[in-house]
């Protein structure tokens, strides 16, 4: 069963390090000999609530945590629940119960290191690309082995839509970018083409080919199609690592951009500019046949740069952002790659990298979210397989994961500040 770790790390581990003892650190482990058959029916139950109404509760109510913290406690509930009647007043009385019976409870779901353990999650494009990376690096199995699978599969099976695709978030229409990365996901876990849970995998597939397959999936989603072999490069628009050699006073500048957006930026112009096409495996050679309409080696590349299908695209392209990337993809970037020009690619590489080691080390290998987690993690093994950079990134993975009802999902951010500082306002 799962068990929920808390402030748990090693200081002595070299690959993993902390400046308050891991206060705040909540990590799942999987323990077969943890919890009675009583409590894992418990769980089961749970689990299968969840499944049944998956259409109309979208949301998990984090039950894994809230059974293990209350029965660690042994919490009983001392403060009598009140009911108000329709017209009846609301005194202060009244409100004051009320309000001492919520905080009762919730002060029993804090953990021994005083933070209030919870799941920041919902997007569905935020695991696929770390199953993407940890396949394409070799260490699938090792971080995730068969109970961490059954747990990612339950997740997708459960956030798939009645039409047969995933949504942006939980809450949300199918999207191409989101069906196509947890069709992949599902397909790399060893579901076969009509595999999955409720024919997860043929509604998915038949989604996105009803769509006209993935060619007009966007941006991010080729950036990670091209970096898995299912895309060429030639058929993303250009993020040139330049821009980082550009003093920080000029607009254009990533210093200048929202940290979200530098932060994504940074590592996908690195593996940009490195081309980086990851092991092409019988696995990839099948989803080439599943995912397209025409025959793969036939697709005119360059045409599909600006196509976005109509469920994903949520603002349109101005004309001027259209012309600035047709100008880098047809003027800059055929010289860039060429000498004497590729010297200043280079170049570009190894600042951009730089970056990529100083916010790792920054963040203690966290990252700033999960989103350039799995992009800076695949750009460290990029330029060294066997580096410790690239381990240091596989020892902070565990801080992304959170179990629910609804399976393994990776949360956005890695950080729990906000978990206590909410919780400690309120009260």
């Amino acid at each position: 069963m799962w068990k929920l770790k808390v402030a748990d790390g090693d200081n002595n581990d070299p690959y993993i390090f902390s400046t308050n003892n891991f206060i705040g650190r909540q990590v799942w482990e999987f323990d077969p000999d943890y919890g009675t058959r009583e409590v894992q029916a418990e769980v089961e139950a749970a689990r299968e609530n969840f499944w049944e109404n998956r259409h109309l509760i979208k949301c998990n109510s984090n039950l894994l945590c809230r059974m293990q913290l209350l029965r660690e406690k042994n919490f009983k509930q001392t403060i009598p629940q009140v009911k108000v009647g329709d017209g009846e007043e609301i005194t202060y009385e009244i409100a004051k119960t009320a309000m001492r019976r919520g905080a009762h409870f919730f002060s029993a779901l804090q953990a021994s290191d005083g933070h209030w353990p919870a799941e920041i999650a919902g997007p569905l494009y935020f695991l696929p690309p770390l199953v993407m990376c940890l396949y394409i690096t070799g260490h699938l199995d090792t971080v995730f082995p068969a109970e961490y699978r059954r747990e990612i599969l339950r997740y997708l099976y459960c956030h798939q839509n009645e039409d047969g695709g995933w949504g942006f978030h939980i809450e949300e229409h199918s999207t191409m970018i989101s069906t196509t990365l947890n069709y992949i996901c599902m397909r790399i876990l060893g579901e076969g083409p009509d595999g999955g849970r409720d024919n997860a995998c043929a509604r998915g597939r038949k989604w996105i080919r009803d769509r006209g397959g993935v060619t007009s999936i966007p941006s991010w989603g080729k950036t990670w199609l091209s970096i898995f072999g299912l895309f060429d490069w030639s058929g993303s628009n250009p993020m040139p690592p330049e821009f980082w050699l550009f003093p920080s006073f000029l607009p254009i500048h990533p210093e200048n951009m929202l940290c979200n957006c530098r932060m994504v930026y940074m590592p996908m112009s690195y593996l940009y500019g490195r081309r980086f096409v990851g092991p092409i495996t019988p696995l990839v050679l099948e989803l080439r046949e599943e995912l397209f309409l025409q025959p793969y080696n036939e697709i005119i590349w360059k045409k599909v740069r600006h196509l976005c299908a109509k469920e994903d695209l949520y603002y349109p392209h101005p004309l001027i952002q259209d012309l600035m990337w047709d100008t880098l993809y047809i003027c800059t970037e055929p010289l860039l790659t060429r000498w004497p020009f590729n010297k200043l690619r280079q170049k570009a590489l190894e600042v951009t990298m730089k970056h990529i080691h100083y916010e790792d080390e920054n963040s203690r290998y966290i990252t700033i979210g999960c989103v350039e987690k799995s992009l800076c993690m695949l750009a460290c093994w990029v330029e060294n397989p066997n580096g410790d950079y690239f381990k240091k990134h596989l020892a902070r993975i565990p801080d992304y994961i959170w179990v629910g009802e609804d399976g393994i999902k990776m949360q956005g951010f890695g950080s729990k500040s906000g978990t206590l500082l909410l919780p400690y306002k309120h009260f």
